[in-house]
């Protein structure tokens, strides 16, 4: 995997020297926070209209600062992140799961290279290469599941700027990571920063918290004292987290300054059901329905959103890097294409152009470019590359497909901008990622392999 990665690394320098001059001299800059859960669907959130779980904190953000309702993103983790952290949809520059192109750019890098100091914290699945937090324009980092894959929650095995570390002590390792946030924070309190925190939590295994009753800190592992009861802890204790992130700005007195989002990387774990009032909501991770691809968009500025607002316009994974950006007075560089637009101006109040649609390309797993999934969908139809509609405000589940030649009105004519969402993408996969992908699964195969062996020569 290494050599993969090797070969296909750039300088990461230009865009540093592409960002736009007058960003890097303005002193009052925010500082941006943006935090995303995993596995955590629209539905759980009490400001969503969640029964099922306590999140108090959100729904305090939620109140006086900005929900939206149609957030989508990709229905696994590290498509989303992809797409999140470049601005790009998927079939631009996915190479497979775990993966990141190391050739890419993200905020991390354009964030950095405007004067932000630069911090990710959480969890990692984007390649193992040590050196690839810093290539992207990240200055620290204290993360899981980057160059190993130890335990992630009681006594975990986290890397903190590119030192391994593991905790035996029964810490916990969404705290750990949490207080390292905090401590930057703190550190940069003169800011600007920019804090990316992809949460550990609520992912499976579905295990204890510190503040539940059968809390074990000696537990070792992933497979220890596992059950469904325990994702409503997690899901809390996610919300507390998040609450002491926002008490250690209010404390540094930064809050007005920091604009902080809060989403979800794809739907609820398979199976997990969860209410919303007298409705039940089955997670659907995986899946390219609602379940799988629906998730929670809150933001918080008290400087700068000063009335409350509820907004239902479209917003999707690619649209966080250029709504960072310019929030940070940053010039999205010429040379660099995107996919994503800014949602800032719905956060201000101000006018907007909003999404007509949403587009996907979705390649689930480490598996070949033979099981995409490709489709455009607004909110209230869905169009799929293989001529599958779907309306969904009667079929949100997509059971009972459409055909396009029996739609009448409405459904007849957003078929048609569906279809020409679609072809805009008809031949925007670069054939190169194809090649890269086979090459990357040969190659930790390969990994794999060694590693094997080198664990059958430990025993002996």
């Amino acid at each position: 995997m290494k050599r993969v990665l090797l070969s296909l690394i750039c300088v990461l320098s230009t865009p540093a020297v592409l960002v736009h001059a007058a960003a890097a001299a303005r002193s009052d800059r925010p500082n941006i926070i943006l935090i995303m859960a995993d596995d955590l669907g629209y539905e759980t959130i009490g400001a969503n209209g969640g029964t099922s779980y306590p999140t108090p904190h959100l729904d305090k953000l939620a109140a006086a600062g900005a929900r939206f309702t149609h957030c989508f993103v990709q229905p696994l983790c590290t498509p989303t992140r992809a797409q999140m952290m470049t601005g790009r949809y998927n079939v631009r520059n996915y190479i497979r799961f775990g993966l990141l192109d190391p050739r890419a750019v993200t905020f991390g890098n354009l964030l950095k290279g405007a004067g932000y100091a630069t911090c990710i914290v959480g969890k990692w699945q984007l390649g193992q290469d040590a050196e690839l937090p810093k290539k992207f324009g990240f200055d620290e980092h204290c993360l899981w599941q980057h160059t190993r894959r130890p335990p992630r929650y009681a006594n975990p095995g986290l890397e903190i700027n590119g030192v391994q570390k593991d905790f035996n002590d029964g810490e916990y390792g969404p705290e750990l990571v949490n207080n390292y946030a905090l401590d930057f924070i703190t550190r940069k309190k003169d800011g600007p920063f920019f804090l990316y925190y992809p949460m550990i939590l609520t992912h499976s295994p579905y295990q204890p918290t510190p503040d539940s009753p059968d809390w074990d800190p000696k537990a070792q592992g992933e497979q220890v004292n596992t059950a469904p009861r325990h994702f409503g802890e997690m899901v809390t204790y996610m919300d507390k987290l998040i609450g002491r992130v926002v008490a250690r700005l209010d404390a540094l007195g930064i809050r007005d300054n920091t604009l902080l989002v809060f989403t979800g990387d794809n739907g609820t774990g398979r199976g997990t059901r969860s209410m919303m009032g007298d409705k039940e909501v089955v997670g659907g991770k995986g899946l390219t329905t609602d379940a799988g691809m629906h998730v929670p968009l809150i933001a918080s500025w008290p400087g700068r959103i000063r009335n409350p607002l509820v907004c239902s316009d479209l917003v999707d994974s690619t649209d966080f890097m250029p709504t960072v950006l310019d929030a940070a007075g940053v010039r999205f560089p010429s040379g660099l294409k995107f996919d994503g637009r800014t949602f800032l101006p719905q956060l201000l109040g101000a006018e907007a152009q909003p999404r007509e649609w949403i587009y996907s390309w979705y390649s689930p797993r480490q598996q070949a470019n033979l099981t995409v999934r490709e489709f455009a969908f607004n909110h209230h139809f869905k169009l799929y590359r293989t001529g599958e509609f779907f309306d969904l405000r009667r079929d949100l589940e997509e059971k009972e497909p459409l055909t396009v030649a029996s739609l009448e009105g409405e459904a007849a004519a957003t078929a048609k901008l569906l279809q020409k969402a679609l072809n805009q993408f008809q031949d925007a996969r670069p054939a190169e990622l194809d090649r890269l992908f086979e090459q990357a699964n040969k190659e930790k195969a390969t990994d794999q392999k060694a590693a094997k062996k080198d664990k059958r020569k430990d025993k002996k």
